[in-house]
């Protein structure tokens, strides 16, 4: 299977992406296929021995539109390729509005001046001067066309394949204007001609050429807004962008050179001094320094770099000086493939998106028989022409097929964006709404909720052998294990200057330890499982390891074919975080479970130390994916969070896999989700960022189906009969540019989003407090209390209902009372849930919430 990506052109509408998406659809040997409107890119894959790119192409030319493979670039290249073009694209939409404008003001003010009782010249008063005053609003309306013949080209052409879009919308709708004024200029000199002055006053009412001007002004103004906000949809990205240099220092031939950051290439070796940003990624060869890994790791506090250690470029000298061997340039560097993630996540389509699609593969030409249906419909009732062609045309001007194809990808892009400027990396849209939708995180204990630096906190050898002898035997084993436990044994091995010996035939023991040979000899190491495996007795070391078991820490046995030599005790510290990021996912009401494959004594210390609910121990990593099972066999949606190649399972199982950014690549791989910041917190943040980008989305197609909805009929006529409410085309089409507008500067809002912290509940909640203060209580165990809300905008009992049905839906509240009258509303909740939780629900929805003191 391959993937590739294509840059595509000639794309305006929903429609659009619809047509391609069907034409490249029926190609066989085609996998998936997703067009992003947003970015004009088209992601596929195909089988290469059934279909070829240029097969792609050639079926993308031929449904009307243009394509091109998406070429290799750097993520500097690329970047500033995109903004270049989003830049080109909105000056030159303002350009054309600007000189639409020129002509349009004037034509406005001579169509509506008699009308307005506006002052007028005099040659341009009366029915004898109806000819100068019609052929020059003709005049004035054939630059606007002119200027905008974009609409006509390309909205003609897909109209005369049998695909009308968005453009063909337009044109049909202002073309039919012109042409309507343009046969009402020949009645106007006919009726002069015949000495039919009431003719000659209706044909200069019926005169459309100010509609037709109006229409292509205002729908190029509200593109031009559209493209201004777009280029904002991608600034998180361009930001990532922005953290490589321009150019890099390199020492070549024993002379330092200052090179351009794209010619750089592997092997080169880098100079980077105190406050210069290291270009490329690659291994210390000489110096020390500290490096501030922050837009990489999220670690705030600087890493001492010296000789042999790892540097990742994008990365910031806060001291001292380095020389590094360039190992990874280009698309291959850390921060590349960060973009690239983000790129393939923006460039995917949530499952929510499918509903629009399938509305805007056949929006277009159901409007066009609506037009058609409401033109003969107030034909046959009778009425003039004029007004059937009013009706037809704004109908065909409000439709807004846009609004549809925006309303999805611009939230997905924005919040995508927004999630890798945190360190959180979705890898496809699809995991961000599964992402909003999960009752239940399964967390990882080593490596997630600990550090997975574990130290040798102790050695018991067995009676008549060394401590040392004990752990120099098993750092041997171990020293070709990955993980942590045993990496810490070889590092205490080390640091104490003992022989390792090699061993050979070593096997790993799932969920058990592992066996090797050390100078001939049989050894074992692992947990009691092992032990009882091979029927061998502790003795003595059984209390030692049950006691070392009990406060937290992984007793690990060493043990031959005959006996237990001895028993090393590792504790691996509790991340600072990890306390809070439990607190916070309970918060959001989700289940929490901890799996390891520790002994239940140990397990049981961090479950106590971290409040989780839920806790497997000795399990197996393929006994994890049978959790995963069962937890979704029990109608809950999981998220995974692991760092460990024995994690890949589950997290494959999971509906949301999540892995730790410092984890393994097979884990970084299998997961939907990736953590750069190694922070367990941030899988909280994700949650709620998922949540926030899936309300974002579905008010856009809110948004977006109710314009349609109410917009269609009214510019059809739908109230003409019964109120006499007529909607004008220039107004129907300043409406189809407001939509398009209003959807994507919706979705901008997620820039501001900020995940919202799990509330502390201080040491003495009493002490001090003022009597209008909310006041605590015991209730079913746990600490409530009651806090009141200042609410706006609430102007009947529907908004009161719909507050108090929002704040009794939060998780962590208990009871809400809302006060119409007073703007007030009372609720109770339990004592560690933030204000911000109960206040951006209801402000979201329309009503600025704060919490009173």
């Amino acid at each position: 299977m391959k993937k590739e990506k294509f840059n595509l052109t000639g794309l305006s509408c929903a429609a659009c992406a619809a047509r391609v998406e069907k034409a490249v659809s029926s190609l066989p040997g085609l996998l998936s296929v997703s067009v992003n409107l947003l970015k004009n890119s088209m992601m596929t894959a195909f089988d290469e021995q059934k279909l070829t790119s240029e097969a792609i192409i050639e079926a993308v030319t031929g449904s009307g539109y243009g394509a091109a493979p998406a070429e290799s670039r750097t993520a500097r290249e690329a970047g500033g390729e995109k903004s270049a073009a989003a830049g080109r694209e909105a000056e030159d939409l303002k350009s054309r509005f600007l000189a639409s404008l020129i002509f349009t003001a004037p034509l406005f003010y001579l169509a509506m001046g008699d009308m307005a009782h506006w002052p007028l010249p005099s040659f341009f008063k009366g029915p004898q001067n109806a000819l100068i005053l019609a052929l020059t609003e003709l005049l004035l309306v054939l630059p606007v066309a002119g200027i905008n013949r974009r609409y006509f080209k390309a909205g003609l052409k897909a109209l005369w394949q049998g695909y009308p879009n968005m453009d063909s919308l337009i044109a049909v709708g202002s073309g039919a204007a012109i042409i309507y004024g343009l046969t009402n200029v020949y009645a106007i000199g006919w009726a002069l001609g015949h000495g039919q002055i009431h003719a000659v006053h209706e044909a200069v009412m019926n005169l459309y050429f100010e509609s037709g001007g109006l229409i292509l002004t205002l729908v190029t103004l509200g593109k031009f807004f559209e493209a201004r906000a777009k280029r904002k949809t991608t600034e998180a990205v361009s930001k990532l962008v922005g953290l490589t240099p321009q150019t890099a220092t390199v020492e070549r031939d024993g002379r330092e050179l200052t090179v351009a950051t794209e010619d750089l290439a592997v092997g080169d070796l880098l100079v980077v001094r105190a406050g210069q940003t290291i270009a490329a990624d690659g291994q210390v060869e000489e110096g020390r320094a500290a490096v501030d890994e922050a837009t990489i790791t999220g670690e705030s506090l600087p890493v001492d770099k010296e000789k042999g250690a790892q540097a990742t470029g994008s990365t910031v000298l806060q001291s001292g000086h380095l020389k590094i061997r360039v190992q990874k340039v280009g698309a291959d560097t850390a921060l590349a493939q960060i973009i690239r993630l983000v790129d393939e996540a923006t460039g995917s389509k949530a499952p929510i998106a499918r509903l629009a699609d399938k509305i805007s593969g056949v929006f277009v030409p159901v409007v066009f028989l609506i037009a058609l249906g409401s033109g003969l419909f107030w034909l046959a009732q009778g009425q003039p022409v004029s007004l059937a062609l009013s009706m037809v045309i704004s109908v065909l001007v409000i439709s807004c097929p846009c609004a549809l194809g925006l309303a999805t990808p611009t939230a997905i892009m924005v919040g995508s964006g927004q999630g890798a400027l945190r360190g959180i990396l979705f890898k496809s849209a699809e995991a961000l709404e599964r992402a909003h939708n999960l009752t239940a995180v399964v967390l990882d204990k080593t490596g997630t909720l600990t550090t997975g630096q574990a130290e040798v906190a102790g050695i018991f050898p067995a009676e008549g052998l060394e401590a040392d002898n004990i752990l120099a035997l098993a750092a041997g084993l171990e020293r070709k294990s990955e993980h942590p436990l045993g990496r810490a044994i070889v590092r205490a091995a080390e640091e104490k200057n003992l022989v390792i010996s090699e061993a050979l035939d070593f096997k790993q023991i799932p969920g058990a330890g592992l066996s090797g040979k050390i100078d001939g000899r049989p050894l074992y190491a692992g947990n009691l499982r092992l032990l009882n495996s091979l029927s061998a007795d502790p003795g003595p070391l059984a209390a030692a390891a049950e006691s070392a078991a009990s406060g937290g820490a992984t007793p690990i046995f060493l043990a031959d074919s005959q006996k237990v030599l001895g028993l090393l005790t590792l504790s691996d510290q509790i991340k600072e975080t990890s306390p809070r990021a439990v607190s916070e996912l309970k918060a959001l009401g989700l289940r929490v479970v901890m799996l390891t494959g520790d002994n239940p004594r140990t397990a049981a210390a961090v479950q106590s130390r971290l409040d989780i609910p839920e806790v497997f121990s000795e399990v197996l990593p393929q006994e994890k994916e049978e959790k995963i099972r069962r937890l979704q066999a029990d109608k809950n949606i999981v998220a995974m969070v692991g760092d460990g190649v024995n994690d890949a399972p589950a997290l494959a199982r999971a509906d949301v896999g999540i892995a730790i950014g410092a984890g393994t690549d097979i884990a970084m791989e299998t997961a939907d989700i990736v953590l750069m910041h190694s922070d367990v917190s941030d899988v909280a943040a994700a949650v709620q960022l998922s949540r926030a980008v899936m309300r974002n989305i579905k008010q856009n197609l809110f948004w977006a189906f109710f314009y349609n909805i109410i917009g269609i009929p009214v510019a059809a006529g739908a109230f003409y009969l019964v109120w006499g409410l007529k909607l004008n085309p220039m107004i129907a089409a300043a409406a189809m540019s407001l939509s398009s507008v209003t959807v994507v500067s919706n979705a901008l809002r997620l820039r501001f989003f900020t995940p919202v912290p799990a509330g502390k509940t201080p040491e003495h909640p009493a002490a001090g407090r003022r009597p209008d203060a909310p006041h605590s209580f015991e209730k079913k165990g746990e600490m409530s209390v009651i806090k009141k809300l200042k609410i706006e905008g609430m102007s009947c009992k529907h908004c009161s209902g719909r507050v108090e049905k929002i704040l009794s839906g939060l998780p962590g509240v208990e009871k809400a009372t809302v006060d119409l009258e007073a703007g007030t509303a009372e609720v109770t909740v339990q004592k560690e849930l933030a204000d911000q939780m109960l206040t951006q629900p209801v402000t979201e929805a329309g009503y600025p919430a704060q919490v009173m003191a």
